[in-house]
């Protein structure tokens, strides 16, 4: 069928006559009808070829509930079910679908030209667990904190239909429509506008990877998945076997809504390297080719972000160079270097990192892996980035993951010391990289973030006991696991605003305010320039050095990672520089007295679990 990116061409669509357009994709059909609750009316639609099937009529409105009854020359069986691109399920993945006007929201943001990739300083947040209420009117409620912090775009954790009202977000079931119990499509459309008003980017994290197990009925409309490939989730989405066309059409249909009609600015899209795909064209690339035609259209610039577990510089070249195209990526190898250098214990997948080395590899070349052989591998792994630029990666101290992903969930604020949350953010913000923090992160909250469900199936919910606690066995021996069906897993995992009333808490909130701060004002660190870096090991006194410079401006940042004073030797004539931050300061709560000035000659001495960020100008 093709796509037209300036229109959704797929599921049900009012045109400007208020008729319904409606198109499904169900090649296993001998016949296709649309049932519509409220009239009972039963109305066929017509066969256009190549598995599509399409009607247009007036006798459905917006809000009105319809479904379709699919007819296999299988076995003659009749079968009744939800739109696979329905944008509203009010009743769960279960329920039946509902219409809805995509093209009648009153958007205000036409003076919105969207934000600079260089400039995302991303905040990721989870609907449900972000605010007590849960919901996206409540992040709205919190946006003006956001932007006080420093934050200038907001990463949304997925809220395509899941089952039940508690989920991470990637057991989606239904990839178009918006999660009912965080509000509806017409809620996200609302909280982007009001974003986009402030001054806020909104980046949306999406699932091309695989579909959810409850209420997932897309193999009685046909070949959406592949027995070819298998993914950790389930069943591999079928994106270059027989029946791929329409499938991979469904998939670009759906990033391109999001940025079209919800408006929403970069996607970031789920662990793409589950994603198997032989085509001459990988369906990144094609993505790509399509939201570059969407752009050309309505003159907005959008971002595709991918989660890789793959140092494949292929993801993020540009097409030209045969690539994928993708404007940029996670850099978990810099988040495993930086955990192991705060004292994380190397078990799985952090045994192959070895501290301020790796950091400093990470600072300088954002591979740790490139080509050298990985001992949890048991491979060589990766390959050399080369001159990409600092905003091609996306670098943090924790995330969804690697919170989630800890059998019992917790927060880097109760592992560490809160001096070394300190030294873990200013790495953070003075790399070369664009710099994400995860919810709560900023006020070091300490409850955890669990791994949470509500599904409905006995069955499946044991299958996913069993399997968060085989797939996590390496990081926790004989520690009961939170069960991830109980509802007390899912509001232990809320953060707890009060603690912005605690003088401690408050003291990390204005620290991070001051990091975010020299970031955004000061032009070398705001600089994405990695040619203009060079980081240094002391690894015998787990100490870093990291310079930059644009221009005659330089700065020079310190990192101590161990328990004692260190003396470094900086290349430098010490006394020529400035200090702008010294985390150890009785100002940020912590034991020292701020240093005023510093002594002559190249040797400074570090403070325990401490950073020195240092400016000079030469004449």
């Amino acid at each position: 069928m093709g796509v037209n990116v300036q229109k959704r061409g797929i599921g049900l669509n009012f045109n400007e006559n208020g008729e319904a357009e409606i198109r499904v994709w169900a090649p296993f059909a001998e016949q296709v009808a649309v049932l519509i609750t409220e009239s009972s009316a039963v109305i066929d639609m017509f066969n256009e070829g190549y598995g599509y099937w399409f009607l247009q009529t007036d006798q459905i409105k917006p809000q009105e509930s319809y479904s379709f009854k699919i007819s296999t020359p299988k076995d003659g069986k009749e079968l009744v079910r939800s739109d696979p691109a329905s944008l509203l399920q009010a009743e769960g993945p279960q329920g039946l679908s509902t219409a809805f006007d995509l093209g009648s929201f009153p958007w205000t943001d036409k003076h919105w030209d969207g934000l600079a990739l260089k400039d995302f300083i991303i905040y990721e947040l989870h609907t449900g667990t972000f605010t007590p209420e849960g919901d996206f009117a409540a992040i709205e409620t919190k946006l003006d904190y956001l932007i006080k912090l420093g934050i200038t775009a907001i990463e949304i954790m997925p809220v395509a239909q899941f089952s039940g009202g508690r989920n991470w977000g990637y057991d989606g079931v239904f990839p178009f429509a918006v999660q009912n119990t965080y509000g509806g499509p017409l809620a996200l459309q609302q909280l982007v506008n009001t974003c986009h008003e402030k001054g806020l980017a909104v980046v949306l994290d999406v699932v091309f990877n695989h579909v959810g197990p409850e209420g997932n009925y897309f193999a009685d409309f046909g070949p959406y998945f592949t027995d070819k490939y298998h993914t950790p989730w389930g069943q591999a989405i079928n994106f270059d076997d027989a029946g791929c066309d329409a499938v991979r059409d469904f998939f670009i249909e759906n990033a391109l809504m999001w940025f079209r009609d919800f408006h929403i600015d970069a996607l970031r899209l789920d662990a793409v390297h589950a994603i198997k795909d032989f085509s001459p064209v990988h369906i990144l690339a094609e993505i790509k080719s399509h939201t570059e035609k969407l752009a050309r259209v309505t003159g907005r610039t959008y971002e595709l972000i991918v989660e890789l577990d793959l140092n494949d510089g292929r993801f993020i070249r540009p097409q030209k160079e045969f690539g994928y195209g993708m404007d940029a990526q996670w850099i978990d190898e810099f988040h495993h270097a930086l955990r192991v250098c705060a004292g994380q214990e190397q078990k799985g997948y952090y045994s192959d990192f070895n501290g301020v080395d790796d950091l400093a590899k990470s600072f300088n070349s954002a591979y740790v892996y490139d080509g050298q052989y990985s001992p949890h591998r048991q491979k060589k792994f990766g390959e050399p980035i080369g001159d990409v630029p600092g905003n091609k990666f996306v670098v943090f101290s924790q995330n969804h993951d690697q919170i989630g992903n800890r059998m019992l969930g917790e927060r880097t604020a109760t592992l560490v010391s809160f001096e070394m949350l300190k030294v873990m953010a200013a790495a953070v913000f003075c790399s070369p990289f664009l710099p994400l923090i995860f919810m709560g992160e900023e006020w070091a909250e300490t409850n955890p973030f669990q791994f949470f469900v509500s599904h409905s199936d006995h069955h499946l919910v044991e299958a996913v006991r069993k399997g968060r606690k085989a797939e996590f066995s390496a990081f926790h021996d004989g520690e009961a696991m939170p069960d991830p069906q109980h509802e007390s897993t899912f509001q232990h995992s809320k953060l707890d605003w009060q603690k912005l009333e605690v003088p401690l808490n408050l003291k990390m909130l204005s620290y991070y305010k001051k990091l975010i701060a020299l970031r955004k004002q000061n032009e070398v660190l705001a600089d994405l320039d990695r040619k203009n870096v060079k980081a240094r090991a002391y690894p015998e006194k787990k100490c870093l050095m990291l310079k930059r410079g644009k221009g005659t401006q330089k700065i020079m940042v310190l990192f101590n990672f161990s328990d004692q004073k260190q003396n470094l030797s900086t290349g430098e004539t010490i006394q020529d520089w400035a200090i702008l931050l010294n985390s150890s300061s009785l100002v940020w709560n912590g034991p020292n007295e701020e240093i005023k000035s510093l002594a002559p000659g190249e040797q400074i001495t570090l403070f325990p679990e401490s950073i020195l960020i240092l400016s000079k100008k030469d004449v």
